[in-house]
């Protein structure tokens, strides 16, 4: 009798699951429903997968609405209905149209105008398919309207939109938010009735007794409905079936692709390689996955075609075919990849692929996927509301000031002390926590299936511009959609540009280079060095703070120790504690022997018997556990996070225990082992995809090593990584370039190098307009380097505001004239009127003014880079109000190993932490007076009482500590320094540093 429902998924409206409106639906003896999200179809796969176990049987329709206007109700008689709904749906979201008051001819849908907008819009004239829906509220307007004669379109329209008052109160506060008003100042047009709610069958009936047709309409409506995907276990893929004609077809290609790609990675094929490769193509043709290869393998054709760089990882880089494929660069028979943890009879999804491409790359190589096949959409997500994000949205609604506002944020207050108004929000912002806010793109998952995508629901647009579904990755998968993971990453682009830049300025050097001789650099001494001293400032993956100290821990010094590092770094193996055990093991021989389970030690000899790998847990569970494999991959994917049957997964469990039981292990050991595979398995990496990711790191190692700066440059011209650019300009100045400030010359939109010296770009320049930029480097371009202030004004474009954002940062150094003096002239030549854009006919004659003599401190043109560059290009400490009182560096750590420093560091990035308490701690990274880089610890009781307040050196007084030969400083107190005031604006004789200023004359 339901055919009105909403859930949290008409967004900013709804106020409750799927799942409770299933359970509302079974306490009030509903056995058929109908979900009808306002212009949203994101619930509607789960709620057909889930409706059975509430003994309900599922029905889908649209909401259709202009806002909270509604227009209509869709309701789909069968699949075909569905796919009608979406296509009209999707078709106004994409284009932004309004929904019209009349619905479109619908072959399989059945559509009830609200009574209220049938009276409104006049509406007379309904079709076979078309109905007119009466709310309980509506019954005392019937008698008295010319509808109630229409007895065979009436049916029952009650909306169901709360269960209670707290979802009432939820909703206003959801519609306020999408207002963006005060609570006070909401709209009652706005929101839904308040008596939009679901009652007990038997009373909905006794309310419409007085109108039994009414009942019976409604219950013929329902009766001619019905909705069906398969959520079997046995259920079939629903991508693409077959990439060429047929399944045959495909089979005959990839036999050949394989064959072809034997000699490529292979100079002698001997039996084990065969039967690798025989072994993969059965199971690959028997669980029909051989479409998703060839999908997988026409996309990185593709790309190599146009010159992209990519990296093909995830259990895919098991996989000999994929590597045969040039999916992957991993070899599986080198690396010993397990072939279970990528394929294995047991499981119903395809293994995994994740191809990264340059993240300048990635939005072509999407554009041609959308272009070459043709059911495909981007997966979507959902941005839910998250306790910040709530405080901050509440608090405007109730009115709150700002500074009150990030108070709240914060969490560092007593509840006890807040005002009621604060308490407010934080009561009503757990009513809204976790609940979707709006609608967004999975990081990389693109679908490409069989059927149209409209068929399970309807597409949106975001602003990238590829229509993009409902739903989630989760639900698409249950379905039998399995995503092609299309990833961009500033690494490639890295590589790639750093390639570009030395063909450039190191021209002879460039022909030698074969960026993907992966072989000799997995030997390259030189390249080992980088990665055992941690010298790794810039490369893919290995330059965190984090992964710099691991390196140096475990003193890796080769391609297989930097694969495992790759995965320990993960949360998984440190949460466990197996990272210390790990790096124990591999430093202290014998170890292992003496504190590994023998099973656990026969199954991962390579790791000391520590699971570090993925595939760990299916060996572990199969092995020693004696699960089948089918049950082991269970156990893997029912700690990542993806998975649904919780249920499932308790079966897994409890028998992963009474099967080492029945081995005779002790439940002390079972328990230990278990903990570990719980703590690890959601966060591991498999083998193959360290490995893929390992080669990447490589390829950057290499170019760190023989081409610093130029790589230095690409890494700040791609976006820069885990630090901030100053950073790598800082480190490309230690390795010997020269740093210049941008110049109107030598400078591009990014950083540009000639020989060892590095013009900085003007991209750099926060307020300087990108269309500023473009017309100095076409005019530059065009006709030559500019001579002058006189010659610059007369060939570019430009306002006075403009223009002193370039002088001030000293792009017109190359004149020689105190860029004072270039200011009074530039406001003395330009007016603060716009300037005519076109060109002159003659050129014009120039007064000469008459300025006083000036100067430029050395501190003054800092503080101008700190305000226009974000940092300064002098070292920060000789910005500090007092002198250092020591020369205190990392070089003297080694020194003072268990004894006490003193020591100053400009910092770097801090990462705050919690115990297993839950108190917080902190790890900084800092750079010394001497540009060298040294990391310390903040324990709880010092993070307490000292807190990092930003940017800027501190001073430090703690003791020097060494782990596995990883000196830091574990901090007993801290101070901020402070810098000399702005020499701009402040008093002279209130800074000593400024009493005798190093000038900087014409």
């Amino acid at each position: 009798m339901y055919l009105n429902c909403h859930t949290y998924y008409s967004m900013r409206y709804g106020t409750f699951s799927e799942l409770e409106l299933l359970e509302l639906a079974q306490q009030n003896h509903v056995t058929r429903l109908v979900l009808t999200d306002i212009n949203n179809t994101s619930a509607g796969l789960n709620f057909v997968r889930k409706a059975p176990e509430y003994g309900i049987t599922p029905l889908l329709g649209i909401d259709f609405r202009n806002g909270v206007q509604p227009c209509f109700l869709g309701i789909a008689q069968n699949n075909e209905g569905y796919l009608e709904l979406n296509d009209f749906l999707s078709h106004h979201l994409h284009n932004e149209l309004e929904i019209p008051v009349k619905a479109p001819a619908f072959k399989n849908v059945f559509v009830i105008y609200p009574f209220e907008q049938v009276l409104l819009n006049e509406l007379e004239n309904f079709v076979e398919h078309e109905f007119i829906g009466v709310s309980i509220q509506d019954l005392r307007r019937l008698p008295f309207s010319r509808l109630v004669k229409l007895k065979k379109k009436l049916v029952v329209q009650q909306p169901v939109t709360f269960r209670n008052k707290a979802d009432f109160n939820a909703h206003r506060l959801l519609r306020a938010i999408d207002n963006n008003v005060l609570l006070s100042k909401l709209s009652q047009e706005e929101e839904a009735d308040e008596g939009e709610k679901m009652f007990p069958i038997q009373n909905l009936a006794a309310a419409f007794s007085e109108y039994p047709f009414i009942l019976e309409n409604t219950e013929k409506l329902l009766n001619r409905c019905s909705i069906h995907f398969d959520f079997s276990k046995g259920r079939k893929p629903q991508n693409l079936n077959s990439y060429l004609d047929s399944v045959e077809a495909d089979e005959k290609l990839i036999e050949k692709l394989c064959l072809e790609g034997l000699p490529y990675r292979y100079a002698k094929v001997n039996t084990s390689i065969q039967n690798r490769l025989d072994k993969e193509l059965h199971l690959i043709k028997k669980m029909g996955f051989v479409s998703y290869f060839l999908i997988n393998w026409d996309i990185v054709s593709e790309a190599r075609s146009r010159g992209f760089y990519y990296v093909g990882r995830g259990s895919g880089a098991n996989s000999i075919v994929a590597y045969l494929l040039r999916i992957t660069d991993v070899d599986p028979m080198e690396l010993d990849l397990y072939f279970e943890r990528f394929i294995n009879l047991y499981r119903a999804n395809p293994p995994d692929f994740d191809i990264d491409f340059s993240w300048r790359d990635r939005p072509a190589m999407t554009q041609y996927i959308f272009d070459r096949f043709d059911h495909v959409a981007l997966l979507g997500t959902y941005v839910t509301f998250k306790e910040r994000g709530v405080i901050r949205e509440l608090g405007k609604v109730f009115g709150l000031p700002k500074q009150e506002i990030d108070f709240l944020v914060t969490g560092r207050y007593n509840p006890n002390k807040l005002d009621s108004m604060s308490k407010l929000v934080l009561k009503y912002g757990r009513l809204l926590k976790n609940k979707p806010n709006y609608l967004s793109i999975h990081a990389g998952g693109i679908l490409i299936s069989e059927k149209p995508l409209h068929w399970f629901s309807a597409t949106h647009l975001p602003p990238k511009g590829f229509p993009t579904t409902q739903y989630d990755m989760v639900i698409a998968e249950d379905v039998g959609l399995y995503k092609f993971d299309i990833l961009g990453q500033r690494g490639l682009g890295k590589i790639k540009e750093a390639l570009e830049i030395v063909a450039y300025n190191q021209p002879e050097k460039f022909k030698e280079i074969d960026i993907h001789d992966i072989q000799s650099f997995k030997k390259d001494r030189t390249i080992n060095n980088l990665i055992k001293t941690a010298q790794c400032m810039g490369c893919f993956y290995v330059e965190s703070p984090a992964m710099r100290m691991l390196l140096k821990k475990l003193e890796v010094d080769n391609y297989l120790g930097l694969v495992a590092a790759s995965s320990i770094i993960r949360p998984g193996v440190a949460k466990s504690g197996m990272m210390r055990e790990y790096i124990l093991r591999h430093r202290n021989e014998g170890r292992a022997e003496e504190k590994a389970h023998p099973v656990m030690l026969d199954i991962m000899p390579d790791t000391y018997g520590v699971m570090v790998y993925q595939e760990d847990v299916i060996k572990v569970a199969h092995h020693f556990a004696d699960l089948d494999l089918g049950e082991a991959d269970v156990l893997r994917r029912g700690m990542s996070g993806k998975f649904r049957s919780r249920e499932e997964f308790q079966k897994v469990k409890d028998k992963f225990i009474s099967n080492c039981r029945k081995k005779g292990y002790a439940d002390t050991i079972i328990f230990e082992i278990w903990n570990q595979v719980a703590s690890f398995a959601g966060y591991a990496f498999a083998k193959g995809h360290s490995a893929s990711y390992a080669v990447e790191s490589y390829q950057s190692l290499f170019l760190r090593a023989y081409y610093p700066l130029e790589y230095m440059v690409a890494v700040l011209n791609n976006g820069g990584g885990f630090y901030r650019s100053e950073f790598y300009i800082h480190d490309a100045r230690m390795i010997g370039a020269t740093i210049h400030a941008p110049c109107i010359n030598n400078s591009d939109a990014v950083n540009r190098i000639y020989d060892t010296h590095i013009y900085l770009g003007m991209m750099y320049l926060r307020d300087l307009e990108s269309r500023v930029m473009e017309r100095i480097i076409k005019e530059r371009n065009v006709d030559g380097n500019f001579t002058s202030l006189e010659d610059f004004l007369d060939r570019v474009i430009i306002s006075v505001e403009q223009l002193s954002i370039l002088i001030r940062i000293d792009a017109f150094r190359f004149t020689g004239i105190n860029k004072h003096k270039l200011l009074w002239k530039a406001h003395l030549m330009l007016s603060k009127n716009d300037r005519l854009e076109h060109p002159k006919l003659f050129p014009p004659r120039h007064q000469k003014f008459k300025i006083p003599k000036l100067y430029t401190t050395h501190q003054e043109t800092a503080f101008d880079q700190l305000e226009l560059l974000g940092f300064c290009l002098c070292s920060p400490f000789d910005l500090l109000e007092e002198a250092p009182k020591n020369n205190n560096g990392q070089r003297d750590l080694s020194r003072y190993l268990n004894k006490h420093i003193d020591i100053y560091g400009y910092l770097v990035t801090v990462k705050n932490t919690s115990t297993h308490t839950g108190k917080q701690m902190h790890f900084a990274t800092l750079v010394d007076q001497h540009g060298e880089v040294f990391d310390t610890v903040l324990f709880p009781p010092v993070a307490a009482k000292y807190h990092f307040r930003g940017k800027g050196i501190y001073r430090f007084y703690g003791k020097v500590v060494s782990e596995f030969g990883f000196l830091s400083i574990e901090v007993i107190k801290m101070q901020k320094q402070d810098y000399i005031p702005d020499p701009r604006y402040a008093d002279m004789k209130t800074s000593k540093k400024l009493l005798k200023p190093k000038v900087i004359k014409e």
